[in-house]
Parts: C-alpha cells; structure tokens; sequence
C-alpha cells in the first residue's frame, strides 16, 4: 500500500459564534476505515477564514487561543477587507498565523499525538456556519 492516499471530505457546523471544535474524534474514524499501517495524515480546510491548530482542549486553551488571537487580530474597524460583519478582515487574515492544513504522523493507523494534544479548527468567522474538511491518509 505504499504510496496509496484515500481522502474523505465531511462538513462541521460551528454556528454564529468563534470556536476551537476539536476534530480529533472525526480524524481518528476516519483512520479507522482508512489505515492499517504508518503514514501521513492530511487535514485541510479550504476555507479563506479558518484555519487548523494542534493544542489541549477542554482545560481552557482552546478559550485562552481565541482570546489571544482577538488581541492580535481585534475585531475593530482597522482591516481593509471590509464586507460582513464588523471587523471581519481580521478573519481573512486568520490562516497567516493559524494555517489551513497540517499533517500529523500516523504510527499502526493512530495519530501520533501527544497525551494532551488535539486536532482543532479555529473559526472566527461568525458570517460563515458550516466549514468542510478534508482528510486524506498517505499510506508509508
């Protein structure tokens, strides 16, 4: 299977508010129908405004990420990129310091993930509900 890449799209629905939606659970089931062996995993979000991030959920890092990317990127009326809601150019400048794919090592089908650590889409676009994402395994 060396060389082989199977790849799946779905969509998540994150709603009118900023989120950190933990994707590890959906990445994990895809591995299951999708790797037997080491590889590669590709998470992608094609998206001007979204991007992917690796980080501890549920213990408050995900709300102190949102938090300190509204103090980098404040949801004022400086961005030219102006359509929306206010102050969403800083949005579409989101993907330059939170980028829209990553790739994680596979080790026997599983992500080779630390104890704490997860596989996250950052969305601060409240104009935009639903975000795809895609997964595609390299097989090693």
């Amino acid at each position: 299977m060396v060389g082989t890449v199977l790849s799946e799209e779905f969509e998540i629905r994150t709603g009118s508010v900023e989120v950190v939606y933990d994707l590890t659970a959906e990445c994990e089931q895809f591995l299951s129908r999708a790797a037997r062996s080491d590889g590669l995993l590709n998470v992608w979000v094609p998206h001007a405004t979204a991007g992917l991030a690796v980080l501890e959920t549920g213990a408050g890092s995900d709300e102190d990420l949102l938090s300190a990317l509204n103090d980098l990127l404040p949801r004022d009326d400086r961005w030219r990129h102006r359509h929306g809601t206010p102050g969403h150019g800083r949005d579409h400048v989101l993907p330059a310091l939170v980028p829209p794919s990553m790739t994680v090592p596979v080790l026997g089908g599983r992500m080779a993930l630390g104890t704490w650590q997860s596989v996250c889409l950052v969305d601060t676009n409240v104009d935009n509900p639903v975000r795809r994402v895609r997964l595609s395994f390299l097989a090693g």
